[in-house]
């Protein structure tokens, strides 16, 4: 199983100071972690899109660009690419571009986002929203698949005949749909025959369980190969030396951020005792020792047989030397473990 880190690049208030993250410090120490996760063999870092002050990350493939100078091995990949609202033209050069500077490890993982704001801002309308994305992610696989394309939709111009340059590496490129828990959308992964990122923030994970069968089950149905049909499992964490100072450690910027958003859309705001609630053996989030992190990775892989996990640490904007204490101990102590495990 691959192990990974996700990241939107956050620059969230301090909830002590109420002071917001220098974005270009942030940028910085994002490169550092990056190199750090490759230096330390987990298999891929991805970073997310969004358009908001909150964040940094509204261009990731240009922040995986420089990612690409600076390692040799991990896989590099959007998480996600808000499909929906970019032209699969670019996004598509982007990443062919991504590729060749990291010598083939770039990846796509296309999704519709879980914020709005990029939609006004290239002048897209949200009664749209399922239809571009599915507008959007045919017309990307079709640029995969050939140099040259002949395609016609409803919400871009048309291409006749054209060639979309660069080139990747790889071949294809790899392109992963990301799904938050709709059905529709893990029926259609599984149609298409492409692998599944499932993002699993809150609730118990077993209740995922049946849409991961879903998926399988549509993509066995269309007659596509069981082993290329693979899942990922995106997810908040922390890790430090004690299950105690981890939480400790990731409640305050967990808290903010997650009440923050509560407060747009409507959620009651996030308690300690709900925080410990989702951090528990059946809970999302996996805040903990290195053991109980393992414990928890290895209990979502029997429930889900999944190829790959990724986790995001910074939730809220934590202290870049926290971060990388956590990547310390997620790349010296439970990746080995949890491969070692699933291996035997």
């Amino acid at each position: 199983m691959e192990l990974g880190i996700y990241t939107f690049a956050e620059a969230t208030p301090d909830p002590v100071t109420g002071q917001a993250a220098n974005p270009a410090e942030r940028l910085r120490d994002l490169l550092e972690e990056v190199e750090l996760a490759d230096q330390l063999g987990l298999d891929v870092f991805g970073v997310g899109e969004h358009h908001r002050p909150d964040y940094t990350a509204s261009a990731p493939a240009v922040i995986l660009g420089a990612a690409a100078a600076r390692t040799k091995h991990i896989r590099l990949t959007s998480a996600v690419t808000v499909l929906s609202s970019d032209d699969p033209v670019r996004v598509f050069q982007d990443f062919a571009t991504v590729d060749l500077l990291s010598g083939g490890r770039a990846e796509i993982m296309a999704g519709r986002g879980s914020f709005i704001e990029s939609f006004p801002l290239f002048g897209y309308d949200l009664e749209d929203y399922d239809e571009l994305f599915a507008e959007n992610h045919d017309l990307l696989l079709k640029i995969r698949e050939n140099e040259r394309v002949t395609w016609a939709g409803k919400h871009r111009a048309p291409i006749n005949g054209l060639g979309v340059y660069p080139r990747p590496i790889q071949n294809p490129l790899p392109v992963w749909i990301a799904v938050g828990g709709t059905p529709q959308s893990l029926i259609r992964a599984g149609t298409l025959g492409l692998p599944l990122a499932l993002a699993i923030i809150g609730g118990e994970p077993a209740r995922f369980a049946a849409l991961v069968d879903l998926y399988r089950e549509a993509g066995a149905r269309a007659g596509h190969d069981p082993s290329k049909l693979r899942v990922g499992i995106n997810s908040h964490g922390f890790i430090a030396e004690s299950s105690r100072q981890a939480a400790d450690d990731a409640y305050p910027y967990y808290a903010e951020v997650m009440s923050r958003i509560g407060r747009e859309r409507g959620w009651p705001p996030t308690t300690r005792s709900r925080f410990e609630a989702e951090r528990s053996p059946r809970g999302a989030i996996l805040v903990g020792s290195p053991q109980e992190v393992i414990d928890k990775i290895l209990l979502e892989h029997e429930l889900f047989r999944n190829d790959r996990f990724l986790i995001q640490f910074s939730v809220g904007t934590m202290p870049h030397a926290k971060i990388m204490r956590s990547i310390e101990l997620y790349g010296g102590i439970v990746a080995p473990a949890v491969r070692k495990a699933v291996t035997t």
